[in-house]
């Protein structure tokens, strides 16, 4: 970590050109041609933050109840991995279910095929967009919507407003009733996404990029499947990134990781994504890899996108910090909207270091702060190959910037004053109490995109 008193930012043309103390700069020639950048307690300059997994389609869907609690004895209906249903009772009045399979069943499947009116998802593009700009979130990898128009309109207004967004539309090709209007034939999906990748990837001077994105393996038939990967292999080289859920929400042998071995007829959940994984490849979750499921994703430069707050939402476990770090591979933070309920990565990484911190026994790990702004940061761009253009405030880079004022959210300044005296200390409670309102400006390439020009937060 590096953290400079009365710092000083100077772009140009849409990159760094110096980084260091005011009176450094005074003494350089930077400034002659630079667009200036400062930062001065109470106000403190950030890199933009690096949202691995987010969903477009679930931007209304933060909180949404997926159980049923009736008097005396709750009964709920949820779906199985198998697409089937299953009722479970309990005798205190709750219905025992909200878990992923449930909650896709009740809320997500529904919410996201009112995407079929393009109305509704230029108004989910917009406010998509606007959230993120209100979060600080310059850089997202974003899990699409099954229908052309709405990527359509997700890829326009990023461009629209500045953003970095890198997105797929969602293919699945089985499901249950709920998913019906998601799903499509094989050839209609790659069809689709074949004109996707033609029409978006590197649009915008290159801030959107497209992706291929199964929504996770049981959404897809194993010959339909081994069909996208067909298609990954004939665009990969064009920089095209890979998306999916990987061992999220295990239940034993009726959930999602014994289901989809059964299913796959295989040995190990990543088995299924055979010919995906390498470098762009952004695995979400990874609960409950086994080690050699960690050490394959490390080999191949495949990365997570670890999502902690949507893991307590779902009730999906803990990834085990330890054992995954300890495999090599790269992990990053993802918000997981809708299922995770904060738009801000700092709160996603709060989120991250009490699910650590309550580990038990020798697993237990109490992340520092420079680490925690590393997932916010420089972690994701390194997931997504970005590490050489955005991630910290190296000169040569692009210059994503938030720019936090804490006086704009009540009580923040105060807590920051009093804080010990010490960069490690200062930044932990400038990640854990920061808040949206706080977030003063918000920098793509050095261009602000806050206010009428962009999203209003």
């Amino acid at each position: 970590m590096r953290s400079e008193a009365d710092g000083v930012l100077a772009v140009a043309g849409g990159r760094i050109v110096f980084r260091g103390s005011w009176p450094e700069f005074a003494r350089s020639a930077a400034g002659d041609t630079a667009t200036v950048i400062v930062g001065d307690h109470p106000r403190f300059l950030l890199p933009g933050f690096v949202d691995t997994h987010a969903h477009y389609p679930q931007v209304f869907s933060t909180d949404a109840y997926a159980g049923r609690p009736g008097p005396g004895t709750g009964t709920g209906t949820g779906e199985r991995s198998d697409g089937t249903s299953g009722t479970g009772e309990r005798s205190d009045g709750t219905s025992g279910t909200g878990q992923l399979l449930d909650w896709l069943q009740r809320c997500i499947f529904p919410a996201e095929a009112r995407l079929a009116d393009p109305d509704f998802a230029s108004a989910a593009a917009a406010a998509f967009c606007s959230r993120r700009v209100a979060a600080g979130t310059t850089t997202a990898l974003v899990f699409g919507s099954a229908f052309p128009a709405a990527q359509d309109a997700l890829f326009a207004e990023s461009v629209r407003v500045g953003l970095r967004t890198v997105s797929g539309r969602g293919v699945q090709t089985v499901g249950p009733a709920a998913a019906a209007p998601l799903i499509t034939d094989i050839d209609t999906a790659i069809r689709l996404c074949r004109n996707e990748i033609d029409r978006w990837h590197g649009a915008g001077d290159d801030l959107v990029r497209a992706a291929v994105v199964p929504r996770f393996a049981l959404s897809l038939a194993p010959s339909d499947m081994k069909s996208l990967a067909g298609l990954y292999g004939e665009v990969r080289d064009r920089g095209v990134y890979f998306h999916t859920h990987l061992s999220e929400n295990d239940n034993g042998a009726d959930g999602e990781v014994a289901a989809t071995c059964a299913a796959y007829g295989i040995r190990r959940y990543l088995d299924a994504y055979d010919g995906f994984l390498g470098r762009r490849s952004v695995f979400a979750h990874a609960v409950h890899c086994h080690d050699d499921e960690l050490a394959r994703l490390a080999a191949t430069g495949s990365s997570i996108a670890h999502c902690p707050t949507s893991q307590f939402f779902l009730g999906s476990g803990t990834m085990p910090w330890r054992s995954t770090v300890a495999s090599g591979v790269t992990v990053a933070l993802g918000t997981d909207v809708g299922a995770g309920d904060e738009w801000l990565l700092s709160r996603v990484a709060g989120d991250c270091f009490k699910a650590h911190m309550s580990e038990p026994g020798a697993a237990s790990i109490a992340l520092g702060p420079a680490r925690l702004l590393e997932l916010c940061t420089l972690a994701g761009a390194r997931a997504l190959d970005l590490d050489d253009v955005i991630g910290n405030f190296d000169v040569g880079k692009e210059a994503d910037v938030l720019i936090v004022e804490p006086h704009r959210w009540p009580g923040f300044a105060g807590v920051l004053a009093q804080a010990p005296d010490s960069a490690e200390a200062l930044l932990f409670s400038l990640l854990l109490g920061m808040r949206e309102p706080a977030i003063a400006d918000v920098l793509v390439r050095g261009v602000s995109v806050t206010g009428p020009s962009g999203a209003t937060p």
